[in-house]
């Protein structure tokens, strides 16, 4: 029996642009990377030492090894998003041999940094709790990743590295919550400080969990009249019977063939 294919139009999938979210990444991305910009002219240019910058000329390695180490981290794990890089075997796994020790330098370094620079005013006791929290959750959301790609479950990989970017660049959020506020109020006391900046890394990490979950619900979904069409696309298939060779035994089995 022939299934005849149906005349109802095959549906076109339609294919998302691909650069809105490594490009929104890369320019929330520039926030951090112009200020840590300037933090190295400044160190490098032989800027006035004031009380902000003081603990930085005082240790300069530790800021420098965090602003190289985030640049890096953040400007080149963007393009981890681009569906078309992603896919490509050679260039994930490069980019991902470079990213994974750039974010440790980048977590470690902030931790460093948070537990022996001296506090600069307007930090305080919570803000200081806040990076030391979020600072290990980064660490530790990249050892996981990288334990997750050795045992081969990627999906767990992909997971646990899009939490740790997630909080490698909240940096970026983070001026985005302090803007308004200094536009409209002015400079935030330290709670209030603590509570803008704590805001940013709680937005990052509650993004990157609906990607994560979003990406775990997502199904390759095929319209019923594709299924139709290619089940008639087969020809019907014949059946011979049994033949005699030359010795003049039956050959055992059957014979298919395609019409």
């Amino acid at each position: 029996m022939t299934t005849h294919a149906s005349n109802a139009p095959v549906p076109r999938v339609r294919r998302r642009p691909q650069w809105p979210v490594p490009a929104g990444l890369i320019l929330l991305s520039l926030i951090p990377v112009i200020a840590g910009a300037a933090r190295l002219t400044e160190l490098t240019g032989g800027a006035a030492i004031t009380a902000q910058n003081a603990r930085f000329f005082a240790s300069p390695v530790p800021v420098v090894t965090h602003i190289l180490s985030v640049t890096t981290y953040s400007l080149l794990g963007a393009f981890q998003f681009l569906p078309s890089l992603r896919g490509r075997r050679g260039w994930h796994r490069i980019a991902g041999r470079i990213l994974a020790p750039a974010g440790l330098l980048a977590a470690l370094s902030g931790l460093w940094m948070a537990v022996f620079y001296p506090l600069p005013p307007g930090d305080g006791l919570a803000l200081l709790v806040l990076r030391l929290v979020f600072g290990s959750a980064m660490a530790a959301s990249i050892v996981l990743g990288v334990v997750a790609v050795v045992r081969r479950d990627f999906v767990r990989h992909g997971a646990w590295m899009t939490r740790g970017y997630a909080i490698g660049v909240a940096a970026g959020t983070q001026a985005l919550t302090g803007l308004p506020w200094i536009l409209l109020v002015g400079p935030p006391d330290e709670p209030t400080r603590a509570v803008l900046l704590g805001a940013a890394w709680v937005i990052n990490v509650a993004v990157a969990e609906y990607v994560i979950h979003r990406r775990a619900r997502r199904t390759v979904r095929v319209p019923a009249a594709v299924v139709v069409e290619v089940a008639a696309s087969v020809p019907e298939r014949r059946t011979f019977p049994a033949k005699r060779t030359v010795s003049g035994e039956v050959e055992s089995g059957r014979l298919d063939s395609r019409a």
